[in-house]
């Protein structure tokens, strides 16, 4: 039994960055309270930076999801420093871990899961914590690994106690997202899949995230997704994108899944449009 684009809307997270801060308090009144809203890890900001944007967004009522780059933390102290500083700004009990983007670890965490074994996220209150998925593959990992590396967090999270949620890649195509989810499924994993989802954007943002992430950006993708490449600065929203995950997603096989946005074209815009669905569909 399908959904609707505005009921697969609803209880959406949407990512920001540490350096977001005032675009999100523009976007604030546009989001319902307790939006959930992950501060991404990003080289070139600063813990401080990335601490003060999670207590920005719990000041704001929504839910902070700070992101724990593995390889870019340095020490086993920067960790809890990091970790402290979000509990007594933050209140934080949520995480999102993921490897990260360095081909060698900056410190002592080769991955995600070497981080989640530490047992300092429930130290430090977070309850539920955040994964990484990639439906569409990983440009520098191959699928066995990334199976492999599912399965090993996913038995390590349940040991430490936490409840948790699988964040996908953003993508262009349903069709794949929801042979992934089924597969996950199929796996034994049932836990919230959290389909990513890129935000209007111009055209040209769109393929330039989709090339830096590895995602299949393909003229035929794009086309399906309804963009034109002669159109680089066209504005292009993923109602058509959300509709045919709507069209093609059945809880008995795929489980819970809630949409993840990335907003690309700007948090007021994404918020905009996710406002402009949610009203449209339900009139």
């Amino acid at each position: 039994m399908s959904g609707t684009p505005s009921s697969l809307l609803a209880g959406f997270s949407i990512e920001m960055t540490a350096k977001d801060v005032s675009a999100l308090e523009e976007a604030s009144p546009l989001l319902p309270p307790e939006t959930k809203i992950p501060v991404a890890f990003l080289p070139g900001e600063t813990m401080e930076q990335r601490v003060f944007a999670a207590k920005r967004v719990r000041e704001l009522g929504f839910i902070p999801i700070p992101h724990i780059s593995a390889r870019r933390i340095t020490s086993l102290l920067e960790l809890e420093q990091f970790l402290a500083a979000l509990q007594s700004q933050a209140q934080i009990d949520h995480a999102f871990v993921v490897a990260g983007d360095p081909p060698k670890p900056m410190g002592p965490f080769d991955d995600a899961l070497a981080l989640i074994r530490t047992g300092l996220l429930a130290r430090y209150g977070v309850r539920r914590v955040g994964i990484s998925g990639y439906p569409e593959g990983h440009p520098e990992i191959g699928n066995d690994k990334l199976w492999r590396a599912k399965r090993d967090k996913t038995e390590a999270l349940l040991q430490e106690g936490h409840d948790f949620a699988i964040v996908t890649q953003f993508g262009f195509d349903a069709k794949p997202l929801l042979r992934w989810i089924e597969q996950l499924r199929a796996e034994g994993i049932t836990a919230l899949v959290r389909a990513g989802v890129p935000g209007p954007a111009t055209v040209g943002t769109l393929l330039k995230f989709a090339a830096r992430c590895g995602v299949g950006a393909s003229t035929r993708v794009l086309t399906r997704y309804g963009m034109s490449l002669g159109k680089l600065f066209a504005t292009a929203g993923p109602d058509r994108l959300l509709a045919d995950i709507a069209a093609g997603l059945d809880p008995a096989r795929h489980g819970a899944v809630l949409i993840h946005l990335y907003p690309f074209g700007g948090l007021r815009r994404t918020a905009e449009w996710a406002a402009t669905v949610s009203e449209s569909d339900a009139g």
